[in-house]
This record gives structure tokens, C-alpha cells and sequence, in this order.
């Protein structure tokens, strides 16, 4: 991955403000998984691209100015100021760390771009929109009236996984005040998400939970473009498929077979379990919205759920028939179910 030398940074934007010519490499590569480094999490604005940023010394003076007034040049600033006060050399930006005129340095960034989350000391999760000293414990639709109530950061499709694959998120406001952090703050953020909070906490490893109840997480979230309502989840299922930008919905349909191929995790087939949404006759859902309903169904065991199944059918008394399968075993199965 291409990461930003903290130090190097900060020092040529020291020379520009003293009017000093400062040429300098500000990104180099390095393993993510040796080496130590933060990572940025936010909503985007008007930001500054990899090209910008590392031609920026070469920019007429006019458009240096006008990249350096924006939000997004001051994030890099004051993340790279905040690295490098807690030590790390480090950093990794999404917007200027990949140079997005590559489709296949975008698509390779886009397949590692949970692990490399995950790989990270600690995530810097800049909220735009706070501008109290404190993280808001209440909805307040009056302020955060777009986003359920609640910071905007928290209703995007890629800040899901950018939530829940680093061990570490720290929360800043507005003016880069810190307002806590992930661990800190587990049991309000799945109050604001429906994670487990056991999950915030850990991460996917602590346990595995069901496809469905993952997709639920990234219900009513919302992306740029259709396609990475599908992308942004590539990580939390462990799966990879190339970027089609221009696919539409097709993204969707496609990351459900590439789960279907890694996992038997049947609950993907019980999207709109209330049948409250139309859709046409596929039996893979179409957006993550399908599953809004989905986020207490758990996977369990076959031998598990017979076990479930057959002490329901007793509890209430249901007539059981009795089947042979092909194995030579016997199954006693429900033949009325409440009617």
C-alpha cells in the first residue's frame, strides 16, 4: 500500500507557508502487515487527489492556494499533525494514497481496503458535521436532519467496514477535538448502527455473524455510485470480484453469488423476511435495503436447527411424518404447521 511520510509532509507544507521551494517524495510503499501506520476515516468533501497532492509544488500558484483552502488539504494537515504527535510515521488517506487514474490500482485498492483498515494501529474518524466537545448521545433530526439524526459519517456505505475492521477508532469533532472512541462508545454506536456491540468491540473474529445479519448493517446506507453498495462490502464477507463501474445494480447480485461460492450461509435468502417489499423473481435481493429487517437472524448448525425444529413441533403439538432419505437415515418432519 502507499502510504504518506507524515514527517515529510508536514515539513513541505512548513516551506510553502515560508514561501520555500520544498521537492520531496511525501508517498511510499510499504506492507501493511509490518508496518505500523494510521488511517483516515470520513466523509468526503472537496478533497485533494493523489495527483494534486503530489504535484502540488508544481501547481501554478493560483491553483496551489485554491487546493490548500480546501477541507479536504486541511484533513490531510491536521491528520498527518495528529500521527505524528502519537508517534506514528506514517499514514493512509484514500483520496490522495491511490491514484484513482489506474482502474487496476483502484479495483486492487478497493479488494485490500478492509484489511488494510483492519491492519492499521488506529483509524482517525473525522466527524464534519459535530461541533460540540462531546459525541452526541441523542437523534437530533434538527441538526442531523439527512443522515436519521444522527452524524452523517454513520448512514455511508463505506463507513461501515471503516467502523468495524480497525481495533482502534478514534472520534474527533469539527475542529479536531477528540469526543471518544470506538470501545468507549460500543454501547451508543450499536444503539446508532445494530452492530453487537460485541462485534465493535472485537471485530468479525470475536464470532461470525450471518450474511444476513451483515447485510442489515448496510441497509438504508448510502454511496455515490449504485456499485459500491456492493464494493464497500467486499471485505466484511472475505470475498473478491473486479471493479465494473457502470454495472449498476448487477454489483449487488454479483457479491451475493461470489459469497454464495465461499459460504453455505443460507440466511442470504431470507432478505424482506416480512414480505414487505416487491421485487421481481431472483432469488438474490437486489441492495443491501432487502435485508434491513434481517439483523436477528442468526446462522445455526443443521443438527442445531432440527434439533429447534422438532422441539417446536412438540412443544405445540404439531403432527410429525416420517421421512427416509436416501442415506437410509429417518427425519420426523412437521406436516401442519399451526393450521
Amino acid at each position: 500500500m502507499r502510504l504518506l511520510d507524515v514527517k515529510a509532509v508536514l515539513n513541505r507544507e512548513q516551506a510553502i507557508q515560508e514561501g520555500a521551494e520544498w521537492e520531496i517524495e511525501i508517498l511510499r510503499d510499504h506492507d501493511d502487515e509490518t508496518t505500523s501506520y494510521a488511517i483516515l476515516s470520513h466523509r468526503w468533501g472537496t478533497e485533494v487527489s493523489y495527483e494534486q497532492m503530489t504535484g502540488l509544488m508544481e501547481l501554478p500558484e493560483r491553483k496551489r492556494v485554491e487546493v490548500k483552502q480546501r477541507d479536504g488539504y486541511q484533513k490531510i494537515i491536521k491528520s498527518c499533525e495528529l500521527a505524528m504527535k502519537e508517534g506514528y510515521a506514517w499514514l493512509w488517506i484514500y483520496t490522495c494514497c491511490i491514484d484513482k487514474r489506474s482502474s487496476a490500482e483502484l479495483s486492487e485498492a478497493i479488494n485490500s481496503m478492509y484489511r488494510w483498515y483492519r491492519n492499521s494501529r488506529v483509524c482517525y474518524t473525522y466527524l464534519h458535521d459535530v461541533d460540540q466537545p462531546v459525541f452526541p448521545i441523542e437523534q437530533n433530526n434538527n441538526k442531523f436532519g439527512k443522515s436519521n439524526g444522527w452524524p452523517e459519517w454513520f448512514v455511508r456505505g463505506w463507513t461501515l467496514q471503516e467502523l468495524i475492521a480497525p481495533k482502534d477508532v478514534q472520534f474527533f469533532n469539527k475542529d479536531w477535538v477528540s469526543v471518544g472512541n470506538k470501545h468507549g462508545l460500543a454501547g451508543m454506536l450499536e444503539q446508532i448502527t445494530r452492530i453487537p456491540r460485541d462485534v465493535l468491540r472485537d471485530g468479525l473474529s470475536s464470532r461470525r455473524p450471518s450474511v444476513a445479519q451483515i447485510m442489515s448493517w448496510a441497509a438504508d446506507r448510502i454511496t455515490t455510485r449504485v456499485e459500491d453498495q456492493a464494493y464497500s462490502l467486499l471485505g466484511l464477507f472475505g470475498v473478491n470480484m473486479p471493479m465494473l463501474y457502470g454495472e449498476g445494480k448487477k454489483a449487488f447480485r454479483r457479491l451475493q453469488l461470489e459469497i454464495l461460492r465461499e459460504s453455505n450461509d443460507q440466511s442470504i435468502f431470507t432478505w424482506d423476511p416480512y414480505a414487505t417489499i416487491g421485487q421481481d423473481g431472483s432469488v438474490l435481493a437486489d441492495n443491501p435495503n432487502r435485508f434491513r429487517d434481517c439483523h436477528d437472524i442468526e446462522q445455526v448448525a443443521s443438527e442445531k436447527f432440527i434439533d429447534r425444529l422438532l422441539m417446536n413441533c412438540v412443544c405445540h403439538s404439531y403432527p410429525l411424518a416420517t421421512l427416509r432419505l436416501s442415506s437410509g437415515l429417518y427425519w420426523h418432519v412437521p406436516t401442519a404447521m399451526g393450521a
